[in-house]
């Protein structure tokens, strides 16, 4: 199998019907988010990024505080850093923006600011000097506003298919 079929499986799997207390499926919060990405012309890693910003949630290998992390060393196999990085930085976006953006907060839905705890809380001062300096921070926060936009049950998103030629191009030979 190629490995967008492999992601694509998640997709169409299982964990992608769980709902982790919001109101959409985690399948349908992915492809919204990779929809807001596509919509606000990000660049395709962007998108992809965005797109499989919790595929560690779809593997069901990682908790609240590390699905970031799981995914983007799983993704890594087959896609860069302008890929993967996003995707492991999302959750540190949530804590940054929470420290740095008066009305972030105000945003989150129930579920995010009940993880939002066990993710290690706002970013101290020292922490989001640190998380700024990192090379795909930008990229990050945009990945962490469109999935916080991404729990539309309203939206009806594109299905996996209409994502998979961008994959294809962007996997690595």
């Amino acid at each position: 199998m190629t490995a967008v079929e492999v992601i694509g499986e998640l997709f169409a799997g299982p964990g992608a019907r769980d709902y982790l207390g919001e109101p959409v499926t985690i399948g349908e919060h992915m492809l919204q988010a990779g929809a807001l990405a596509e919509a606000a012309g990000a660049e395709g890693p962007l998108v992809a990024a965005a797109l499989l910003h919790d595929i560690g949630h779809l593997r069901r290998e990682s908790t609240d505080t590390r699905h970031g992390e799981a995914g983007a060393r799983w993704l890594s196999q087959w896609f860069g850093e302008a890929v993967t990085e996003p995707v492991r930085l999302h959750v540190a976006a949530k804590r940054y923006l929470c420290a740095v953006d008066a009305g972030y907060f105000g945003l989150l839905s129930a579920e995010s600011v009940r993880t939002l705890s066990a993710q290690g809380g706002p970013m101290s001062a020292a922490e989001a000097a640190a998380f700024e300096a990192l090379p795909h921070a930008r990229d990050a926060m945009a990945v962490r506003r469109w999935d916080d936009q991404a729990k539309d049950p309203a939206v009806t998103p594109p299905r996996f298919a209409h994502f998979a030629p961008l994959l294809e191009a962007l996997v690595r030979p």
